[in-house]
């Protein structure tokens, strides 16, 4: 039975799960240059579709979840064909990321979040996530041990602890770590936590703060955060989905229709602003997920108003 209820981890949980020094799942795969060449640009998604987030995993499929009904596409780099796999619960689908189970883990806005069979479309748990309102669960990180997610609307990230061999815990094993240290919550209805990933040497987890405009170093221990210097970079004021390679990070600039490319210190306190990437078919981009030397961008759109007609895309670029 999919769990449906949540509590505070027991301290020895939170210490196993807090070992963020292992590799991440899901790792881009390399593909031959020349294969790439050929792949299309911009991938049509369904009419009205109306994506959010995007997961790549081994194979030359992206994963794509709908902030109308919930549903979940795939779609097929090599050929810009896809199928629906997963009819949605009426409810927002945001972020996601795709473990090497074949498992879709889904933010689900102010529902929590949930997990969903990648191959057969079925949803294996479900986990309310916040315990005050208003919530907003936006994005997902993975490492072996749990799944992160941030909330939009409150101080605070969650964490599904996973066994050993990638067991699902159960809901009264989920963790919440309030938010502190250099951490200000904007209360005026502006997104806060959103994109997140974590440092280079695994030590700490990082996470943009959209409406301020600042990425956080996260303590996963204690939650205290401090502010990363990125030097003489312009604010990341509309920072939204976070995408790290070694110590390159990649930061979605939604409404910029930009990405902006940073070289961080291994221990995540500072980063270097290295360039800029533009693409004249990004339309309010919101999130990033790698395949081989390419970058894959779903266009949310949001400066369009939504209608069973509107037309999405993946939009794929150099990385």
């Amino acid at each position: 039975m999919a769990p449906t209820h949540g509590s505070f981890a027991h301290p020895l949980t939170r210490r196993r799960l807090l070992a963020l020094s292992t590799t991440v799942l899901g790792a881009s795969l390399g593909t031959p240059a020349h294969a790439e060449a050929a792949w299309p640009h911009v991938i049509p998604l369904p009419d009205g579709f109306r994506p959010e987030g995007i997961a790549i995993g081994r194979g030359p499929y992206a994963y794509l979840g709908s902030l109308g009904d919930g549903s979940l596409y795939r779609a097929d780099l090599r050929t810009g064909g896809g199928t629906l796999i997963s009819t949605g619960p009426g409810t927002p689908s945001v972020g996601l990321k795709l473990d090497d189970r074949g498992r879709l883990f889904v933010a689900g806005r102010d529902t929590g979040a949930r997990v969903v069979d990648a191959r057969s479309g079925e949803i294996l748990a479900s986990y309310p996530l916040a315990t005050t309102t208003p919530t907003f669960t936006n994005d997902v990180y993975l490492t072996p041990r749990a799944a992160w997610f941030t909330d939009s609307y409150q101080p605070v990230l969650y964490a599904l602890p996973l066994g050993r061999r990638g067991e699902l815990p159960d809901a009264a094993d989920v963790l919440r770590l309030p938010l502190s240290g250099d951490w200000t919550q904007v209360t005026d209805g502006s997104v806060n936590a959103n994109g997140i990933t974590r440092t280079p040497d695994g030590s700490a987890l990082l996470v943009v703060q959209s409406g301020v405009g600042a990425l956080h170093r996260v303590d996963p221990r204690s939650g205290v955060t401090t502010r990363v210097d990125l030097g003489d970079a312009a604010p990341l004021t509309n920072g939204d989905g976070l995408l790290r390679t070694g110590r390159t990070l990649y930061v979605v600039q939604n409404r910029q229709n930009a990405v902006d490319v940073f070289t961080l210190a291994a221990d995540g306190r500072t980063g270097v602003f290295r360039r800029r990437i533009t693409d004249g078919a990004f339309d309010v981009p919101t999130t990033v997920a790698a395949l081989g030397s390419r970058l894959y961008l779903p266009n949310a759109r949001f400066t369009t108003t939504p209608t069973p007609e509107t037309t999405y895309a993946i939009v794929a670029v150099p990385a």
